[in-house]
């Protein structure tokens, strides 16, 4: 359809040329005229202009014979369209059909809502998604203007220059719109994808997030990190899950039959292998992986499991091996308050006294305590957060004398601004969606409908399409899931760097709605299935469906679904929800507690049957939170866990996670820690953000006497009418003594 909406535009001024032979003046000739006919008023004219555009940014595919020349295409295109200026028409044209009423009304009355009702903002968001997301991925082979103009392209998405805010805003408007009911025909699924591609781009990913970082410690005279996280996670090795009892029996009777005579050690994790774990492992990378014959056991009952979910290895250069600390792939750390702790009880235990936050005074206190607190010294790792929370106290402090803050005008600040004012709406209409596309969840009536931009107008009537409508809704589920999981992590990951206190709104506001119980439900499935799950038909993916022949599609080829053994996009959304609950639970104690409170233990370790490192790393991390809560019982028949976390987890040295003798004796009051935690939030957004109500006690006075008479004072309307008798009461009626006051 968009080929067809292409070409007639095409033929009428080029008849005899196809485009790939064009040169670049005709090229930008003719984008220029689409791009002008896009401003028409007639609704079919422009549609049929915009499907065109569409088509150009699909990389005009008729013309190409493989994927290849369809994606140089799509990229030169891409880049032609932008360099024209179609962007910001764009986002002109999704504005007015987002302020379309007349489509929303009818969209609000229908019973059943299709396809067909969002079809000029899906070929709309399409080409923008198409813009985004090929521009955002850097081409080493790209040509130095197309350089600039990437870059440029960055720096206006995420400033408000598009209707005076950044992209991502106008995206989170149009999620709370569909959400509250307004708007039930957007299509979400797209209008998700892009408000999580514009925030990547704008503020860039993981790569971009560690180099603020460095850059951040360097700016603020902190040590450099102990490592980069990135490398170390993706050189771990999984480790293989605990069995579960009936499979211990099985294994058992298959050793029975074998008559195995020898000592049989305990299902061991993958990673430890008869080797010491204290020994630096740099045998790892030949270790097979069936490394003794219990192991081959599991290979029998797991097929699935066997296999990492890992790429096959990328052969790294050797001095980009990360060099393992004894056999532990982090380097501990220690936060100023253990020290301090740490000291405090030492001397309450030997001397009888405390110091309060005194850390450097040793005296009286045994020698081996002396080498404890060098060591931990050693390790002490102090945070940006740490010092940004110190800042921010200064500044509540003294007002005056604290000075001007310093704001870096980044593009996280740009959008934290942005969607400060409806943050608590925005973060209550992720979830709601994302409790809608959860596998787990039934299908209420009180439930949003995320389906409108994946029914058709008619319903299948065979199997074969009903079996294709399935296919295409679970996608179109895993699709938002991932699409919101990754928007989440990426905030909290930008506002945690940009300010600690941008940060903790976010996450409160998801903790205020429920989010940790939310993706508990998630994980409360059979997630070994969830990551195998084959909801893809990938004959129908682009680019491949528009250069290959399209086989013949059965019932039999559907089920028998495509041959790869698990769903990146189901493992992907699952790190992502794993590590925005790290995120929202890390030093918080009652948000700890619901972990526990929720059970959250049986649903984790089953999670861990997954066989991909990060995936069990976050697991473990979860896990080691709340392991001194669960009681002695768990620990002890739970032991195989403990070692992973051992291995895995990063230490704090001097934390008591595994035997919980502590066992933090205060009480954990939700509400205490929550609204101290939201005072010094809204003390924070009110101190940078709010200049309405900066105090009047700190506002300068004016003691000019011509200033202060000449300005002008409107008076109330009663005031005026009532004059003569105000100047009867209170100048004419009292007696002055003017000698007293000109005295």
């Amino acid at each position: 359809l968009n080929r067809k909406c292409f070409e007639v535009e095409f033929r009428a001024h080029v008849p005899d040329k196809k485009w790939t032979e064009l040169d670049a003046a005709q090229h930008r000739a003719h984008t220029m005229r689409l791009l002008d006919s896009l401003e028409v008023i007639a609704r079919e004219k422009r549609l049929k202009v915009a499907r065109a555009i569409l088509y150009m940014a699909q990389g005009t595919f008729e013309e190409c014979s493989t994927e290849a020349e369809v994606q140089y295409w799509m990229r030169y295109n891409i880049f032609l369209l932008l360099d024209v200026g179609t962007f910001s028409a764009l986002v002109e044209l999704l504005n007015m059909e987002m302020d379309n009423s007349a489509a929303c009304s009818s969209a609000v009355r229908k019973p059943a809502i299709s396809l067909a009702d969002s079809t000029d903002l899906r070929v709309l968001l399409n080409i923008m998604y198409l813009m985004v997301e090929t521009i955002q991925q850097d081409d080493p082979a790209d040509k130095p203007e197309w350089k600039i103009i990437r870059e440029t392209f960055r720096a206006e998405l995420g400033s408000p220059l598009f209707n005076n805010e950044p992209i991502s805003v106008m995206l989170f408007s149009m999620v709370t719109k569909f959400c509250s009911g307004h708007a039930p025909h957007f299509p979400m699924k797209k209008v998700l994808l892009l408000l999580w591609k514009s925030i990547l781009f704008t503020l860039g990913g993981f790569e971009q997030l560690q180099s603020i970082k460095v850059r951040k410690r360097e700016e603020l005279d902190l040590p450099p990190l102990p490592e980069d996280s990135i490398r170390v996670v993706r050189s771990m090795r999984a480790a293989s899950p605990p069995a579960s009892a009936s499979d211990l029996i099985e294994q058992q009777q298959k050793r029975a039959r074998r008559e195995h005579k020898a000592l049989i050690k305990q299902d061991n994790l993958d990673a430890f292998n008869e080797k010491d774990p204290y020994k630096a492992d740099d045998s790892r990378e030949d270790e097979d992986d069936n490394d003794d014959n219990d192991n081959s056991i599991e290979a029998e009952t797991f097929p699935l499991e066997r296999d990492e979910v890992m790429p096959p290895p990328i052969p790294h250069p050797l001095a980009e091996r990360v060099s393992f600390p004894k056999g532990l792939p982090w380097a501990p750390k220690v936060r100023e308050k253990d020290i301090e702790n740490f000291l405090e009880s030492s001397r309450s235990k030997f001397i009888g006294y405390t110091l309060g936050n005194d850390t450097n005074t040793v005296v009286g206190l045994p020698r081996p305590i002396h080498e404890s607190i060098k060591t931990l010294k050693q390790h002490k790792y102090v945070s940006i957060a740490e010092i940004q929370i110190v800042k921010e106290e200064e500044f509540q402090k003294t007002p005056l004398s604290g000075g001007e803050e310093d704001v870096d005008m980044s593009a996280t600040e740009l959008l934290y601004q942005g969607i400060l004012p409806s943050l608590p709406q925005y973060m209550i209409a992720l979830l709601k969606i994302l409790l809608a596309a959860a596998p787990t969840s039934k299908a209420k009536t009180d439930s949003i409908n995320i389906l409108a931009d994946v029914l058709p107008e008619e319903m299948p009537t065979t199997v074969l399409q009903s079996m294709k409508l399935g296919v295409d809704v679970n996608r179109h589920k895993e699709i938002i899931v991932k699409a919101i999981s990754a928007i989440l992590l990426l905030l909290l990951k930008h506002f945690k760097l940009n300010h600690i206190y941008q940060f903790e709104y976010m996450a409160q506001h998801l903790v205020f709605a429920n989010c940790i119980p939310l993706i508990l439900k998630f994980f409360n499935q059979n997630i070994m299935s969830y990551i195998t799950a084959k909801n893809s038909i990938s004959v129908l993916d682009f680019p491949y469906c528009v250069v290959h022949e399209l086989p013949e599609l059965t019932a039999e080829s559907l089920e028998a679904g495509d041959n790869n053994q698990f769903c990146w996009r189901n493992l992907f959304s699952c790190i992502n929800l794993l590590r925005i609950l790290n995120k929202l639970t890390k030093w918080k104690h009652s948000r700890t507690m619901m972990l526990v409170v929720f059970k959250s233990a049986p649903i984790l370790k089953r999670a861990l049957k997954v066989k991909q490192a990060m995936m069990q790393l976050y697991v473990l991390k979860l896990l080691k939170v709340q392991t001194k809560y669960l009681g002695r019982q768990w620990r002890k028949s739970n032991m195989k866990t403990m070692s992973a976390i051992y291995q895995k987890v990063r230490h704090r040295l001097n934390d008591d996670w595994a035997y919980g003798n502590d066992l933090d004796a205060r009480p954990w009051d939700f509400q205490a820690e929550e609204c101290a935690l939201r005072a010094n939030i809204e003390r924070f957004n009110s101190r940078r953000y709010d200049k309405s109500h900066s105090n009047p006690e700190f506002l300068p006075v004016d003691n000019c006497l011509q200033s202060v008479l000449g300005q002008r004072v409107d008076l109330p309307e009663d005031f005026q009418i009532n004059y003569d008798l105000w100047l009867e009461r209170e100048v004419f009626s009292k007696p002055i003594s003017w000698e007293e006051l000109l005295q």
